[in-house]
């Protein structure tokens, strides 16, 4: 989802998440002296957590935490990489599957098996080595405007394919996978869903939606803010978006006339949305590593997960941690969400991008 929207959105922004940054100015204690330990978070720009749970760890460990918050979600991890072996931060958050292979091969982190990952369903280790640690996941997918469908009578459409009809001509928009993280995330989502062979390719599809009128944007706060009608308050021309399946709860959060549903829905088909996973792991480097594994531990703790879901809008990656209403009400998280390996993904990414753009862009 990074990071972050309506704030979400700047949230979603996330990304998200687009994006959008802590909700508070980096904490001091200029009466604790030396004695006080500091720790420095680098993440992407989306990151977000309530002031009262980082103060509680603060408070509990006698370690301040400061933020670095260095551009989106690659340009961090290349900034960390640029960085190795004297290390921006000490830890790092925002890692997310799209970018795995890349941050291991970097080598600038450190194995950490954090005892709070008994909590942590085993489905979201990708890393074998514990360089990499699940804190949360989102889904990628194909958000809708409940109104405008029920007034012009149309169905909702229910697979991808059905967004090449005629029907849904001049519908959609959607992010550049090259410089957007949704964007991304959908355009993996139609590799594993068409194939890259055979009689009809992921390129045979988007050739298609591109013939079908759809809309690309630089990122996804200029789709979702600029183009989708419930986003833009109408203004857009859009009622299809690729987008979260929390954007719809990200909807009511934001909302500015308190309503109490959101105008947005989602579209979740099997074979038709993308799990991203977001990881955090220790600098090599760094000269507090015990205070950064227990900041890792508190990332992975009830407290700090159970704030994720209304900061970043992301599912937390403890299982115990409980969802908000918001989230059991209107969010989604689908049944069968593509699988790509982490592997593949690094190997082929920039193969896939240019192909993408050569297919829609020129």
């Amino acid at each position: 989802m990074k990071k972050t929207i309506l704030l979400i959105v700047a949230l979603v922004a996330t990304m998200l998440l687009a994006a959008c940054g802590p909700q508070f100015a980096p904490t001091s204690d200029p009466d604790a002296g030396q004695a006080r330990k500091k720790l420095v978070l680098m993440s992407h720009d989306s990151f977000a957590v309530s002031e009262d749970v980082i103060t509680q760890f603060e408070q509990e460990t006698n370690i301040t935490v400061e933020f670095l918050l260095a551009g989106d979600a690659g340009a961090a991890l290349n900034k960390a990489c640029l960085s190795k072996g004297n290390p921006l931060g000490d830890v790092f958050f925002g890692v997310d599957n799209t970018f795995l292979s890349r941050a291991i091969n970097c080598g600038i982190f450190e194995p950490y098996r954090s005892p709070a990952l008994d909590s942590v369903p085993s489905e979201l280790y990708l890393d074998p080595a514990f360089g990499l640690l699940p804190v949360d996941f989102g889904y990628v997918n194909l958000n809708y405007d409940r109104r405008w469908f029920d007034e012009q009578g149309l169905a909702v459409p229910g697979r991808l394919e059905d967004l090449i009809k005629p029907a849904y001509k001049g519908l959609l928009v959607v992010e550049n996978p090259a410089t957007s993280s949704p964007g991304l995330a959908f355009l993996l989502t139609t590799i594993a869903h068409f194939g890259e062979d055979g009689d009809y390719s992921y390129l045979d599809f988007w050739r298609d939606l591109r013939a079908n009128g759809v809309l690309i944007t630089d990122g996804w706060s200029e789709a979702y803010f600029g183009h989708f009608t419930v986003g833009s308050g109408g203004e857009g021309d859009r009622p299809l978006v690729v987008s979260y399946a929390t954007s719809p709860p990200a909807d009511v959060f934001y909302s500015e006339s308190s309503k109490s549903e959101p105008d947005s829905g989602n579209i979740s088909p099997a074979d038709g949305t993308f799990r991203q996973i977001e990881f955090v792991g220790i600098l090599k480097g760094t000269e507090q590593r015990e205070a950064a594994e227990e900041l890792v531990d508190f990332m992975l703790s009830r407290a700090f997960q159970e704030d994720i879901p209304l900061q970043m809008f992301v599912y937390p990656a403890n299982g115990e941690a409980a969802l908000p209403d918001l989230f059991t009400r209107f969010a989604e998280v689908p049944v069968e969400p593509v699988d790509i390996d982490a592997g593949a993904i690094e190997a082929n990414r920039e193969r896939w991008i240019e192909a993408w753009t050569e297919t829609v862009l020129r």
